[in-house]
């Protein structure tokens, strides 16, 4: 996926308020305070800055250097340190160990299948102290099988529109995201245009619950709404909290 775009107007696009929630729910259940945190899947850095702005050493870990390079900037505006990894989840060789590792806004949804899924888990896994703590979030499969398709979004500013079209994917609860940016381009004084295609993939609770427990991890516990509500059949997505043995 191109990202260089996608990076640029990330914040602009996003509910900041949901920065908010996301930082309450990693404090509620941190297990203890400001621990020792790596973030998974940073992107630009907005709740790794928080997080750093609440006391946590907190490490940013992201696939995209585009993403990070704006997480950097993000940073030095706030006035705040972190480091910043590239790379890929799947593969944490070389990272330090944690008491706290975090990976939010449903970003194991872009694992392919629930091998790779499972992989993440086990990296989790290895790159956490006894006891530590693993918070993420995914789509539900309601989310995914009855919201999703045929979702549209549009988005303009002074030199930037966005199309965002959504449809159902291949394989079961999986979602792929027609994502246009028309860039204007003041050498041809007209728009360029960019696509990307984003595809994600949920699975059934008991199939993600028993991924965490193959992979060493217990007292697995799953919510909706940031943490605060029981999961429902309409709950659009799960938080789940997991312990490694």
């Amino acid at each position: 996926m191109i990202y260089q775009t996608f990076a640029t107007l990330y914040d602009e696009m996003m509910d900041t308020d949901l920065y908010d929630q996301w930082l309450s729910f990693v404090a509620q259940n941190a297990g203890r305070p400001q621990p020792r945190t790596l973030e998974l899947a940073c992107g630009t850095g907005i709740l790794a800055t928080k997080l750093a702005q609440a006391g946590y050493d907190v490490t940013g870990f992201d696939l995209s250097m585009d993403m990070l390079t704006v997480a950097q900037q993000n940073a030095t505006e706030a006035d705040v340190s972190m480091a910043l990894v590239q790379g890929d989840m799947r593969e944490l060789d070389g990272l330090d160990d944690y008491e706290l590792v975090t990976c939010l806004d449903d970003s194991l949804c872009y694992m392919p299948n629930l091998a790779d899924v499972t992989t993440v888990f086990q990296q989790v896994a290895q790159h956490l102290v006894s006891g530590g703590r693993f918070l993420f979030d995914m789509h539900s499969l309601y989310q995914m099988d009855e919201l999703f398709p045929g979702y549209m979004y549009n988005y303009k500013n002074e030199t930037t529109a966005f199309m965002w079209t959504s449809y159902l994917g291949e394989q079961p609860h999986s979602i792929e995201h027609d994502l246009t940016f028309f860039v204007w381009d003041e050498s041809i004084q007209g728009y360029q245009a960019l696509s990307e295609l984003h595809r994600e993939r949920t699975y059934p609770l008991v199939d993600i619950k028993q991924a965490l427990q193959d992979s060493g991890f217990k007292n697995v516990q799953v919510s909706a709404d940031f943490g605060k509500s029981a999961v429902a059949a309409d709950s659009v997505r799960w938080f789940f909290t997991a312990e490694k043995a």
